[in-house]
């Protein structure tokens, strides 16, 4: 399909997911023994386009072909497009079920030899006219599924050393699919083929290391990480709760040279003030009442790794000093200790409060603050990212809770997916998660309006009340000016917390938040210290 010449890429993937060079084929080979080491890479949910290259680049070694490519069946059009291939001269080919070699596989789902494809019916002469390649040695085998559905073809072009392809190498191309397809199966790519089965007329979604996305501002944010990760470069996260900041943060982990070592998170906001020094730092034996042997914090435990600082607007100050050191010098003690010790590990945080009002109100050192927004990145609410976005997340949570709780997904009515697309989710995507986890379970076949635990417009323009647990959803009031976002959160937070009666661990959980966050924020509204 392409000139004799290597994708230019080969190289590069090779050298950063650090793969071992495969050794070139013995004359007759054992095909039980093909083993490509691909758990790995599905294992670092790395960038799925590079994962996919980086797999064709290992088939065509292998296989001492030339080229490779991996065909999928398009659900909603019914044929085969290419998904990653040796193909530098074009994007991307498709082609009709029965049309060429790949197509002919598709069509008898049984493997295709072709020695010379001269005079050969099946061969689609087209594709080289179209890249300028000459096919001399054609083979393609089908990709099946766990349940014997074709939904691929996995296809190498000319045998090198001038040789054709011989009946071994059918086997072990075969071996190879059933190996390839195993992974695949792993993949949010394969998850979205299924879904997009049964459900041809919706969005593709976009995947990026289990993102769900392709709105213009999550791809600027994309391009941000892969500029980031490679680095050691410091990278703040901000959002609102509930957008997908420690997602976002574990792309940074596994697309970087740190990806085969530690990711540790930390979660600020839901350990109290007393224990995130411990946590962090470790304690020496002896350094406060029951500890009775040494034990080693976060960063040490990651060491070579990444620590991921989740709402790290609410470290108290005191230990804000000794972050900062850890950030300027890498070196720390732990609690009771004088031994210095070095670390090396990169950092990322993440915060869904104004860090700089807080340093202007003096709740959060300055100094800090400039060292951990090396690399900042303001992830979007999900109400900002577009009909489109939701309504992929959407499909992907009804096939993820479908399978999770062993039902048969349910079909999503147009008025549900416009009630969803309408509502404007100030919980975000973890929001819409269990509101979808909720429907399915409700529903018997198909997801209706009614089965969304989203609040009810009622005549006049206002919401009725929400089920339990359910955010609102906000309104103008009667004068039609809109409240402050921090009013918006204080009304909402002492509505949760008068239907719980005021039971401040019911009232967190509800709200997503730690207990120590409900409190700081009771603090600041004038309702006492947290108790």
């Amino acid at each position: 399909m392409s000139e004799a010449h290597p994708a230019p890429s080969c190289a590069s993937l090779r050298a950063r997911f650090e793969l071992p060079p495969l050794p070139l084929m013995a004359p007759t080979p054992d095909v039980s023994h093909v083993l490509l080491p691909l758990g790995g890479l599905v294992g670092r949910e790395v960038d799925l386009d590079a994962f996919l290259q980086t797999l064709m680049d290992r088939i065509a070694v292998s296989m001492q072909a030339d080229r490779g490519t991996l065909w999928l069946m398009d659900p909603a059009r019914g044929d085969l497009f290419s998904r990653a291939a040796h193909l530098p001269e074009v994007s991307q080919i498709r082609v009709k079920r029965g049309q060429g070699v790949a197509g002919s596989v598709a069509e008898s789902g049984l493997p295709v030899n072709m020695p010379d494809p001269r005079g050969e019916s099946r061969f689609y002469a087209d594709i080289d006219r179209m890249t300028g390649y000459r096919t001399t040695t054609n083979l393609a085998v089908p990709l099946r599924d766990t349940g014997g559905v074709l939904y691929g073809v996995l296809q190498v072009l000319n045998r090198r050393g001038g040789e054709r392809f011989s009946d071994e190498d059918v086997a072990r191309l075969m071996a190879i699919a059933t190996q390839v397809s195993q992974a695949l199966q792993r993949t949010s790519l394969y998850q979205e083929l299924q879904r997009a089965k049964e459900q041809p007329q919706a969005p593709v979604g976009y995947f990026f290391n289990r993102i769900i996305g392709e709105s213009e501002s999550l791809k600027v944010i994309y391009r941000l990480i892969q500029k980031a990760a490679p680095t050691d470069a410091t990278v703040l996260l901000r959002g609102e709760s509930g957008c997908g900041k420690e997602l976002f943060a574990r792309a940074v982990h596994v697309n970087s040279p740190r990806r085969d070592k530690p990711f540790v998170k930390v979660d600020c906001a839901a350990l109290p003030a007393t224990l995130i020094e411990n946590e962090l730092f470790g304690h020496e034996k002896g350094a406060f009442t029951g500890a009775d042997h040494r034990m080693p914090g976060k960063f040490e435990s990651a060491e070579g790794g990444t620590v991921f600082i989740d709402e790290i607007g609410e470290l108290p100050l005191p230990v804000q000093g000794k972050l900062l050191r850890v950030l300027q010098d890498r070196e720390f003690e732990r609690v009771g200790g004088t031994q210095t010790l070095k670390m090396d590990v990169r950092i990322v945080a993440a915060t869904n409060r104004d860090l700089a009002r807080m340093v202007a109100e003096g709740k959060f050192r300055e100094d800090l603050y400039y060292r951990i927004k090396v690399v900042e990145v303001v992830l979007p609410p999900l109400r900002e990212r577009g009909g489109d976005d939701i309504e992929r997340l959407t499909r992907h949570f009804i096939a993820s809770a479908a399978r999770r709780h062993r039902l048969t997904p349910p079909r999503l009515s147009t008025a549900a997916l416009e009630r969803l697309k309408r509502y404007r989710w100030p919980g975000n995507v973890r929001e819409l998660e269990n509101c979808i986890e909720s429907a399915v379970v409700l529903s018997e076949g198909e997801i209706l309006e009614e089965h969304l635990p989203l609040p009810k417009v009622v005549d006049g323009g206002t919401m009725a009340a929400p089920a339990a647990g359910a955010a609102r959803e906000p309104t103008a009031p009667e004068t039609g000016e809109w409240l402050p976002l921090a009013e918006v959160e204080k009304r909402h937070i002492l509505r949760v917390l008068d239907a719980v009666r005021g039971n401040r661990t019911a009232a967190a959980k509800t709200l997503r938040i730690g207990r120590n966050t409900l409190g700081r924020k009771l603090k600041e509204y004038g309702l006492g210290d947290e108790g």
